[in-house]
């Protein structure tokens, strides 16, 4: 509101107007009463999470839950499961609606040390380096199960360990040089239970097992050294029990040389006594192992996984405890893919999903005793997969490439690490590519490790003369020269918001697009081979 004044001044045989205006703001004297809050009104809060997972089906087998949950993070730890938590409490929110949300999974028996060039060795060209293989498919801990021993350890840290985005935990092999070939790991004089022992406690939380494998002779000392340093050190055992020998029996194992809390590993390859050879079933001394405490891991690997053993031991009751990969060269493009593909074998012979989830979170972490991992409790390390179950015609071999058959598979979407992503499949937690940076963005090193649109000049430093670019700038292009899909087509709205009956309808409209694309592609084929012709 403006209040004006009129002043008219004479000046010689002139009269001349002078308009001269007061200008009062009366915006100002409003202002006087909106410049103090309203007695006990608060400023608005800052976001309380650093990144929430909305609308989720959470499985988390230690806390017994089941359902759809939100999960909020803060600082790199679970904050909270609830069913509702607002959106506008975290810096970033991402809308998982229609999938599985689960702690990150946990494998327990994988070989990484790569890098020293060692051929034939798990101690070298036959390990893979972590971060490849893990997070795509939602692994966040993975534990290398023997591949170096007390003697190589130090290097495996410094070489793998310490460089990996991938949490990587180990098993001392019993043998002191490791896992290596050439009658190395069969070298029953490196065996020594008590310098094993004692480099395992100089890295409590690394160093989460002892390993023996591989092992051919006759004798117990394998086992009996291993022994030596699982009890020095208060760390299980993970046995493969490497050839079937008549002179040291599968039950025997259990009963004279595992304690409560071992683990024995490749438990559905039917090779050294797992399976009954008259019933089918369960082998003798195996209930009463697990009676006894001991864990049965399935450790797939390229030769350890069998339909005609899996399914007979599943229907006589006796599921694994724990999924595990035993990643490594000669396994991962055989019949083990990865994780979730074990998991879905499993699947598609009737376990069910919750189950399934459990034996790769929970019960492995909790194997290793690292109860920290594998679960969503609140204060929990936030390590998260968020999982969508594509459904269709899918087939599932063994290590012997025979075949089951299932309608569903797992999709790992999204992988987070420490609270932040480390792996996001479809953009799920990105931005459309020609909008402008949100206020999360500004934050981002609070909920993600991957690259983020920037904000302001750029990072980089332009050549002399070059003009300065921005990090982000709107950007269209005619409608004419789109050669992508219409504003208002299916592929326009992101899909983890449809409903049923969107996406049904997306799905049509994409049938025909393709079909029409498909119908160009085939005219312009006839057109040049016509033009082609003589």
């Amino acid at each position: 509101m403006l209040l004006s004044r009129l002043f008219i001044r004479p000046e010689g045989n002139t009269r001349r107007i002078e308009l001269r205006i007061a200008t009062v703001c009366v915006a100002l004297m409003l202002a006087s009463f909106t410049a103090a809050p309203y007695a006990g009104a608060q400023p608005a809060a800052p976001p309380e999470y650093d990144l929430l997972l909305k609308g989720g089906h959470v499985i988390d087998a230690k806390n017994n839950i089941d359902a759809l949950m939100d999960v909020a993070i803060r600082d790199g730890k679970i904050a909270k499961v609830a069913r509702i938590i607002p959106a506008h409490r975290a810096i970033k929110t991402v809308n998982v609606t229609g999938m599985y949300v689960v702690p990150g999974l946990v494998d327990i028996h994988v070989h990484v040390y790569a890098g020293t060039g060692e051929k034939n060795s798990y101690a070298g060209d036959l390990s893979v380096y972590p971060d490849g293989f893990t997070f795509r498919s939602g692994v966040t801990t993975v534990v290398d199960a023997g591949s170096s021993g007390w003697r190589s350890f130090p290097d495996f840290k410094s070489r793998v360990i310490d460089i990996s985005k991938t949490r990587v935990l180990a098993m001392l092999n019993i043998v002191g040089a490791g896992m290596r070939p050439n009658g190395i790991e069969q070298n029953t004089a490196d065996m020594d239970g008590q310098k094993t022992g004692e480099m395992a406690l100089k890295y409590p939380g690394v160093i989460v097992g002892i390993k023996s494998a591989h092992f051919t002779g006759p004798e117990w000392k394998p086992y009996e050294q291993a022994e030596i340093a699982g009890k020095m050190a208060n760390i299980p055992v993970m046995i493969d029990f490497g050839a079937r020998r008549i002179e040291r029996p599968i039950y025997k194992l259990f009963e004279d040389y595992l304690r409560p809390g071992d683990i024995y590993t490749h438990a559905l390859s039917g090779e050294r006594g797992e399976q009954d050879n008259i019933t089918g079933g369960v082998g003798r001394g195996l209930r009463e192992a697990r009676a006894k405490g001991i864990y049965f891991d399935v450790g797939h690997g390229q030769a350890s996984f069998a339909w005609s053993v899996v399914i007979p031991l599943l229907m006589d009751g006796f599921p694994p405890d724990s999924i595990s990969t035993d990643l490594h060269v000669d396994s991962m493009n055989a019949g083990m893919k990865d994780m979730l593909n074990i998991g879905d074998k499993f699947l598609a012979i009737g376990w069910p999903l919750k189950d399934v989830v459990a034996a790769m979170t929970w019960h492995p972490a909790h194997e290793v005793k690292q109860d920290q991992l594998g679960n969503l409790s609140e204060g929990a390390i936030a390590d998260v997969a968020v999982i969508s179950m594509e459904h269709g015609h899918f087939g599932f071999g063994d290590s012997y490439n025979s075949r089951v058959e299932s309608d569903k598979k797992m999709v790992c979407e999204l992988t987070i690490k420490d609270g932040k992503f480390v792996y996001d499949l479809n953009a799920m937690s990105g931005n459309p590519w020609n909008q402008a940076p949100t206020l999360a963005d500004k934050q981002a090193n609070r909920w993600t490790t991957l690259k983020t649109q920037g904000f302001g000049e750029s990072h980089w430093k332009p050549r002399p003369g070059q003009p300065l670019q921005h990090d982000w700038r709107p950007y269209t292009l005619p409608a004419d020269r789109l050669q992508t899909m219409q504003p208002g087509t299916a592929n326009s709205v992101d899909p983890q918001w449809m409903s049923p009956e969107e996406r049904a309808k997306s799905a049509e409209i994409d049938k025909k697009n393709a079909a029409k694309a498909a119908a160009r592609t085939k005219a312009l084929a006839a057109s040049a081979h016509a033009t082609g012709k003589p």
